[in-house]
């Protein structure tokens, strides 16, 4: 076994939280044998974080969290039972376990219920530089958050009122543990600055905001360009026109594009295959997309949002493509839909670890260029995508294009296709990431959609 050590910081309580945390798996795992228990596995975490909202000028919330949780699952064969708390002390530990082996005990037997094989446990752990605490004081939380409005309000003069701004610092550390003898630690943290603005009078007024989130301070954004960038977007918007009805390309901006990445990882996703409720049903080895087209998950990316040396079993990571030449090369299966599927776990329970597409193309500006007439997508409502077919309809909002160049904001709009034709109709794909999601893609061209609109 490879373990690297992470760094300690002085004041850095975390590495000896950890080892509570292993300690108390351990003692549960060990309660679950003497009750008679086949396999067991304990998940614990402990989370601290920072909130503050301000709107106007004035402060609205400062919010602090402690929070922690325990839970237990057992087997008893294919049997199996699961119970949780978030009360450390050792009566409530105990009832706990003694609570999910009765639930075990008057369960029905499942033939995939089990942990994950005991040849396929992480082994290395390497250190993945996601551990970046920020001492802040609810004091400076205040000062950045209010800098960010500030900002953002004075920008311009058609900015008229705010939704406010929100600074959060957030710390998770976590362990999990089974009783293959596997005992997994991750520890991480989450930061974000946000701004969210109001332009324009009556029924002509317009929304829009924009925020920063990394797992490191100094990978943030200034504040005071987050609140001028939601400012940006926010009078950019302002007197939209809706589009006649016909069907155009359709460019989505980085920040909506992963929703379609999304909707390929719901598709692909074990509970969905094996419930039989995906359009992608036997579409391993099939072309999907382009032959260009590359998605690789990428699980030991340092300081990666959602990067893992183990998922939720405890099964080791790796890198490996979901697509290559447009061909989908694997679903994402965790231990159990794996055993539903009669197929291998891809060490996804859990998620995925930080996908990444590969770009054939620059920036949002040049893809536009390249696009001559057509629609910039930059938000998406509603949820009409339909999981079983395929079909996807969907409220829009965004920028007419006319001769490469953006033109004039627009709403009132839906966009519709189905998600097939629609990766297949996929022609660029931008070098502009958005770096606040673990799926990593720039900007995605759709040849064609159909446009209902208005006019």
């Amino acid at each position: 076994m490879n373990v690297i050590a992470p760094e300690v910081a002085v004041g850095d309580d975390s590495p000896a939280r950890l080892e509570r945390l292993a300690d108390i798996s351990q003692q549960l795992l060990l309660r679950a044998r003497a009750l008679g228990a086949s396999q067991a596995e304990v998940s614990c975490s402990e989370d601290r974080g920072l909130e503050v909202n301000v709107r106007l000028g004035e402060v609205e919330t400062v919010q602090s969290t402690r929070d922690r949780g325990i839970a237990v699952t057992v087997y008893f064969g294919q049997r199996k039972g699961s119970a949780s708390t978030a009360d450390l002390h050792e009566a409530s530990l105990l009832a706990t376990v003694e609570q999910a082996c009765a639930i075990a005990r008057h369960t029905e037997d499942d033939p995939a219920a089990g942990l994950a094989d005991a040849g396929l446990m992480a082994r290395d752990f390497p250190e993945l530089d996601g551990w970046h605490p920020w001492e802040l004081q609810a004091d400076e939380a205040v000062d950045l958050a209010l800098a960010c409005e500030a900002a953002g309000r004075e920008a311009d003069a058609q900015i008229r009122n705010s939704d406010g701004a929100s600074v959060s610092s957030m710390q998770s550390v976590s362990v999990y543990a089974n009783s293959h003898g596997f005992i997994g630690r991750e520890r991480g943290t989450h930061h974000s600055i946000g701004c969210a603005l109001i332009a324009g009078t009556g029924d002509g007024m317009q929304r829009d905001g924009w925020y920063t989130g990394a797992l490191a301070r100094e990978d943030l954004e200034d504040p005071a360009s987050v609140g001028r960038r939601a400012a940006e977007r926010t009078i950019a918007r302002l007197q939209p026109r809706s589009l006649p009805t016909g069907s155009m390309p359709v460019l989505y901006a980085p920040e909506v594009a992963r929703s379609l990445v999304g909707h390929l990882l719901s598709a692909v996703s074990g509970g969905a295959l094996y419930r039989q409720a995906s359009f992608l049903l036997d579409s391993v080895d099939q072309q999907l997309f382009p032959d260009w087209m590359q998605i690789e998950e990428l699980p030991h990316l340092r300081r990666g949002l959602r990067s893992a040396a183990f998922d939720g079993d405890g099964v080791a990571t790796r890198a490996s493509a979901l697509v290559r030449d447009g061909v989908l090369q694997r679903y994402v299966l965790g231990s159990y839909s794996a055993r539903k599927l009669g197929l291998q776990t891809t060490a996804n329970a859990g998620g995925v670890h930080n996908l990444q597409l590969a770009a054939n193309a620059g920036s949002l500006q040049e893809i536009a260029a390249q696009m001559g007439n057509g629609l910039l997508v930059t938000e998406l409502m509603g949820q009409g995508v339909n999981g079983v077919t395929g079909d996807y309809s969907r409220g829009a909002g965004g920028f007419r294009v006319e001769d490469g160049q953006i033109q004039y904001p627009v709403d009132g709009i839906t966009i519709a296709g189905n998600l097939r034709d629609m990766f297949m109709a996929i022609e660029a794909v931008g070098s502009d990431v958005d770096p606040r999601s673990h799926i990593r893609t720039g900007s995605i061209l759709v040849g064609r959609m159909t446009i209902a609109g208005n006019d």
